[in-house]
């Protein structure tokens, strides 16, 4: 079959890709060594699909149900599958292939959950608890001699970006500064060092056979549980911006979230500051104007 990207995915994809970055054109043929390599059916492709790979429903040559996942390079691809072998199923979807061999073409095997249920689907208090319990079986020690990405090494290349960012666009300087900031207090003195998701949200929770709810799509580091929790805190983040009382609901959800996954408040909050401000200044960046003003709006009640 013709393994055409989904829509969504060329456009998130040329956002950042850097120049000559041919993994695109090189797609559907790697797709095709992926399928005949492994025995796979093709039943269809994942569609609207992720922001950063392509997502493939098939089945093993013993009729199991499975999904083929193709990654670029600057997705991190190997350091997904290293943490997900780490992991090993608890709290995210099982990786079938678990050989030593490291990832080619970016090319993830991977446990068949329910792709168009996600926890986002239920109500917004019942879909905080599912995902925040999700969450906190993914926080264990990291493998000894991992070559993870660090919270600091992560924030760092983003503060660089977010600094350029106040330059081209000085109303956003003050937020920046804020965040900055508050990122140099919080790296300052880190709680913990534990594997973190790295992009948590209620739309990574997918529902499944093994368990109710499994992770899936992580660009794994190592840093605090707060980190992590910081992106669950926006969530929904358009309908928090249209309510009358978005401050205090967004005030209670970190106050919640950091008291059933005993996280301090104050860090919850800081590492949510930096995190709304990077995403808003990154989509300012790179033309998606709606999103970057509600995100900054949203980074301004913190």
């Amino acid at each position: 079959m013709a393994f055409e990207p989904p829509q969504r995915l060329v456009r998130a994809l040329g956002e950042t890709a850097p120049a000559g970055d041919d993994w695109l054109t090189k797609l559907p043929a790697a797709a095709e060594r992926a399928v005949s390599e492994r025995e796979l059916t093709v039943e269809r492709v994942q569609v609207p699909g992720g922001r950063s790979s392509l997502v493939v429903l098939v089945r093993r040559a013993d009729g199991t149900p499975a999904v083929l996942k193709l990654a670029p390079p600057r997705a991190r691809p190997e350091s997904e599958r290293t943490a997900l072998a780490h992991w090993g199923g608890l709290g995210a979807v099982q990786l079938l292939e678990t050989g030593p061999e490291p990832t080619r073409e970016g090319v993830l095997l991977l446990e068949r959950l329910h792709p168009d249920v996600s926890v986002r689907s239920l109500p917004e208090a019942k879909a905080l608890l599912e995902a925040a319990g999700t969450l906190r079986r993914l926080w264990v020690e990291p493998p000894a001699g991992h070559a993870f990405e660090t919270v600091a090494e992560r924030t760092g290349r983003q503060a660089t970006a977010m600094r350029a960012g106040a330059e081209t666009a000085p109303e956003v300087a003050p937020l920046v500064d804020a965040a900055l900031a508050a990122r140099g207090e919080l790296l300052a003195d880190p709680p913990e060092h534990r594997l973190l998701h790295g992009t948590f949200r209620q739309s990574k929770v997918l529902a499944g056979e093994r368990m109710p709810w499994l992770a899936v799509g992580p660009d794994p580091v190592v840093g605090e549980s707060a980190f992590d929790l910081a992106r669950l805190v926006r969530d929904r983040v358009e309908d928090l911006i249209a309510a009358p009382s978005g401050p205090a609901v967004v005030r209670r959800r970190i106050k919640r979230l950091a008291e059933s996954l005993e996280v301090e408040q104050e860090r919850l909050r800081g590492w949510t500051l930096f995190r709304a401000v990077e995403s808003g200044v990154r989509a300012l960046r790179v033309g998606r104007p709606k999103d970057g003003e509600l995100l900054l709006e949203f980074a301004g009640w913190l």
